[in-house]
């Protein structure tokens, strides 16, 4: 006979009585070790259930064992729910439809992802400030844009959730941070129903993700989650009305305004751009008349009409937190981003290549598109059930040749032959990632002084490489090795 549930897990917060609950934790990646590890802190009895049992996964299921979690390891783990189980914490990338998951549901387990878990067992007295970035494209660049002004004022801040450390890492440091750059996925915002940000922005929504959920609404749904409970601002995407819908349909808390960013002038209550300056019109008092001016367009690195964009979505959430205008600028001036996006990797005969690998759906690669002309394409992976229509439509104009690979490659090309049929297009069947040798010099061979030769793939990368990293570095090496031939 199952035991009774306690009564308090679906209000659960730092101060419940955790050693009473029984917790499977799903999945043992970065974000379900923390939830584990904090689970055993807090005195939980946890159960982590993960399908892989390679070295990492090992080594982590080595140290939940001694720290007193049960641990099962490898196929079939997770194919039976225990009876007795309380709370499910799950992994992000995992799909409701999950037979674990779906077991959960049925049986009326409430399903908490790592940063929900989070958000309930940071201490009230001592809790940051989150504001939280998602979106289909630009969340990273966004939320290292903000991290880095956030720093610049002076104030103690990390960049989490989908990039840097895992939230509940942040939020049980026994230094308490002054607040949260968060980027969320909208596998995160899923598994999340009591966040309540100090400010929030959608930066765009456009196609992604369609191998996990059944449309674009309820994609687009997940993603509106981020403004619910807003307490003080929340930032749009001017130029995508979507996100301004749903601003107008969010649960805010009461008070919390609505923060438009603009790459065209601004209006009261909107961040912009004038002339070569990116300037505030919300958060000045004489906002209807004036505008503060925060940075130039030259302190935009690399700069590019989408990341211009993204500038103005994170000045726009440290400016609802007080920082000020000097340290936008000097956060703009101070960050280096990663590699592969937009990143100058060669230049050979006048030609400029470009490694854009992180552009890994097509409104991405559209944005990247649009920063170059004219342009050899070079595209293609795992189109994770988007379409490519209104991407070539866009950009038919600028391109001098496509070079297609990857296993979605004839997506791609499809839409080619219907939108642009007179480019030049050369297309590699081969899987193995070797293939990068002859796709880059396909590239070269159409291109012409003053081209530049564009990795921005707009799929996603794992039929052929590990991660979107590896298949820029191979870009880069073979652009590099043009210049020694």
């Amino acid at each position: 006979m199952n035991r009774v549930r306690p009564d308090w897990i679906g209000t659960a917060d730092r101060f419940s009585p955790w050693p009473q609950a029984r917790v499977v934790v799903a999945g043992l990646g970065t974000s379900g070790f923390a939830a584990a590890d904090a689970l055993l802190e807090f005195g939980a009895r946890v159960i982590v259930l993960d399908e892989s049992d390679h070295q990492q996964i090992a080594e982590r299921a080595q140290i939940l064992e001694v720290l007193g979690a049960e641990v099962r390891l490898g196929p079939g783990a997770t194919a039976t729910l225990p009876e007795d189980v309380d709370l499910v914490v799950t992994s992000p990338g995992w799909k409701p439809s999950t037979p674990l998951l779906a077991r959960a549901a049925l049986r009326g387990v409430p399903i908490y992802g790592e940063v929900e878990l989070a958000w309930r067992l940071q201490d009230p007295e001592h809790a940051p400030a989150w504001l939280a970035v998602t979106g289909t494209n630009g969340k990273t660049t966004t939320t290292q844009m903000l991290e880095s002004m956030l720093q610049a004022a002076g104030l103690r801040a990390v960049a989490c959730g989908n990039i840097g450390k895992p939230v509940m890492e942040t939020v049980l440091d026994p230094e308490p941070y002054d607040a949260l750059a968060v980027e969320l996925s909208s596998f995160q915002l899923h598994w999340s129903n009591s966040l309540a940000m100090h400010s929030a922005a959608v930066l765009n929504v456009e196609q992604d993700h369609l191998e996990w959920y059944p449309s674009m609404a309820e994609y687009a749904a997940d993603k509106a989650r981020i403004y619910a409970r807003v307490t003080h601002s929340c930032v749009y995407n001017v130029a995508d009305p979507e996100t301004e819908r749903m601003v107008e349909e969010a649960e805010v808390t009461e008070g919390a305004r609505a923060i438009g960013f603009t790459l065209g002038i601004p209006g009261p209550s909107m961040l912009g751009v004038v002339d070569d300056l990116l300037v505030d019109r919300a958060f000045v008092e004489q906002r209807r008349t004036s505008a503060l001016e925060l940075a130039s367009l030259s302190d935009v690195q690399p700069y590019a009409p989408h990341n211009v964009a993204n500038a103005l979505a994170a000045a726009a959430l440290a400016r609802s937190y007080g920082v000020p205008a000097p340290a936008v600028r000097d956060g703009l001036r101070r960050l280096h981003l990663g590699g592969h996006r937009i990143q100058t990797v060669a230049e050979v005969g006048g030609v400029r290549y470009v490694d854009d690998s992180k552009a890994t759906n097509p409104h991405a690669a559209h944005a990247s598109l649009m920063a170059f002309d004219p342009v050899v394409w070079i595209a293609g992976g795992q189109a994770k059930g988007t379409e490519f229509d209104d991407l070539v439509t866009g950009v038919a104009g600028r391109l001098r040749g496509v070079v297609l690979l990857g296993v979605d490659r004839e997506v791609i090309a499809g839409a080619l032959r219907r939108h642009a049929p007179d480019v030049p297009v050369e297309v590699f069947d081969s899987t193995d990632t070797g293939v990068m040798a002859q796709v880059v010099a396909a590239a070269a061979r159409m291109a012409r002084p003053g081209d530049t030769v564009l990795l921005a793939p707009g799929c996603a990368s794992r039929d052929m490489w590990p991660d979107y990293a590896a298949r820029g570095d191979d870009f880069a090496r073979e652009a590099r090795g043009l210049g020694r031939a």
